[in-house]
């Protein structure tokens, strides 16, 4: 694989893929990073680490049954890894006990990295571990995808399979059941590090 196949669109890296499979591996230097964030802020580290091969192996599977229209895949493999993370529900709900209960969150990075965000954090750690356990598994992925900011309403719309209304309506209910959960804070104002620990 060439160095200029890092340069080519989302889709162009899949079509070629298509013919030569090493060339998925631009696709995966481009947005790993981005799902494994994701998938360690929705399930804890050490099983993001396996989501997210498991997404590019599902992506790259179905790389021949990708839309061209797309130019950009991070919807796409954003709705892998949510479809993943479904699959994993009951993992999911326990991680954000034990973040309730404890305050502390598993998925951090290192000990000095954000200490500031964090500190400034744990006091509202465990109410707001227990607002996001609580939400229906639609407003959560729809809360949590906006608090990445990798995706606008539209492509969380198409991550998740769902119209971009339908985004706008689970959020705001989302936000209110979360103000009330916190005591009249937006949890979107808190920013992504604090909103996913």
């Amino acid at each position: 694989m060439t160095a200029e196949v890092h340069q080519y669109s989302d889709r162009a890296i899949i079509e070629r893929a298509r013919q030569d499979p090493e060339a998925f591996a631009a696709l995966y230097d481009r947005h790993a990073p981005a799902i494994h964030r994701y998938l360690a802020r929705r399930l804890g580290r050490d099983l993001a680490d396996d989501l997210t091969a498991e997404t590019f192996l599902q992506a790259f599977r179905q790389r021949d049954r990708y839309d061209p229209e797309r130019l950009n895949a991070l919807p796409w493999l954003y709705g892998i890894a949510t479809n993943l993370i479904g699959l994993h529900r009951r993992r999911e709900v326990r991680f954000w006990r034990a973040v309730a209960r404890t305050g502390a969150d598993p998925a951090a990075t290192s000990a000095d990295e954000g200490v500031a965000d964090r500190v400034a954090a744990q006091g509202i750690r465990p109410d707001l571990a227990d607002a996001l356990r609580r939400l229906d598994r639609g407003q959560r992925d729809v809360l949590l995808l906006t608090a990445s900011r990798d995706l606008s309403p539209a492509e969380i719309g198409e991550a998740l399979g769902i119209a971009t209304g339908t985004v706008h309506s689970r959020l705001s209910r989302a936000r209110a059941k979360m103000r009330k959960a916190l005591g009249g804070i937006d949890p979107l104002a808190m920013g992504e590090e604090q909103l996913n620990g």
